[in-house]
This record gives C-alpha cells, sequence and structure tokens, in this order.
C-alpha cells in the first residue's frame, strides 16, 4: 500500500495536522503490528518520514529505509537502514530503484513465481 496516493488524506491530514503528520496518521490509522513500512529518502531527513517511522515503532511495525547521503536522522529510526553511498540524488534514487526490483525478483523467486 503506498501511502502517496489517496489525495484526500493527504490534503486532510496536511491541512489538520500539518505536512509532517501525512504519513504517521496513515500508519496510525492503517498499520499493525507485524507489518512493514519501507521508506524511501535520499536525505534521510524529511520530518514526515522521521514522523512515520516513530510511529511505526510505537505500533511495533518493522521498518526498512533506503536512503542516501550517509543516512541522516532516519538511519537511527528505523529497523534496517539500507545506506547507499553517494551523495548524488539521482545515483541513490537509481539504487534504490534496482534494491526494489531485486527484493521484488527475490519474492518472485521465493514464492515460485520466477
Amino acid at each position: 500500500m503506498a501511502l502517496t496516493t489517496d489525495a484526500a488524506v493527504l490534503t486532510a491530514v496536511g491541512n489538520d495536522f500539518g505536512y509532517e503528520q501525512i504519513f504517521a496518521r496513515q500508519i496510525e490509522a492503517l498499520s499493525s503490528k507485524g507489518d512493514l513500512l519501507i521508506l524511501l529518502s535520499t536525505s534521510g531527513l524529511s520530518p514526515n518520514l522521521v514522523a512515520a517511522a516513530q510511529q511505526a515503532r510505537t505500533l511495533h511495525v518493522r521498518t526498512i529505509a533506503l536512503l542516501g547521503r550517509g543516512g541522516g536522522i532516519l538511519r537511527d529510526e528505523v529497523d534496517l537502514p539500507i545506506v547507499v553511498p553517494t551523495d548524488s540524488i539521482a545515483r541513490a534514487q537509481e539504487v534504490h530503484l534496482l534494491i526494489g526490483h531485486a527484493v521484488c525478483d527475490l519474492v518472485d523467486t521465493a514464492l515460485g513465481e520466477a
């Protein structure tokens, strides 16, 4: 489930609670212990992603972050930080995409669908 696709939710939460809470409020409403939250950030400094990771922790939701630029604050807020060693936003995004495809391939293989 992508937390970025519902314009009504993003607008309502942004207006009522502030942009920093747009993901944390959705995690609070939609997630359960045992779920997995995957965060992508080239800087690791976005307040809305930091708040999301912190909310996930309170609900015992596991967290993975694909990061760049040393990982920023988010590096210490998640269970598994995967930091791409680059300061280039474009390179970090390209490697994040590659990691995502590799994970999908591993899941397909594990499910016998590859």
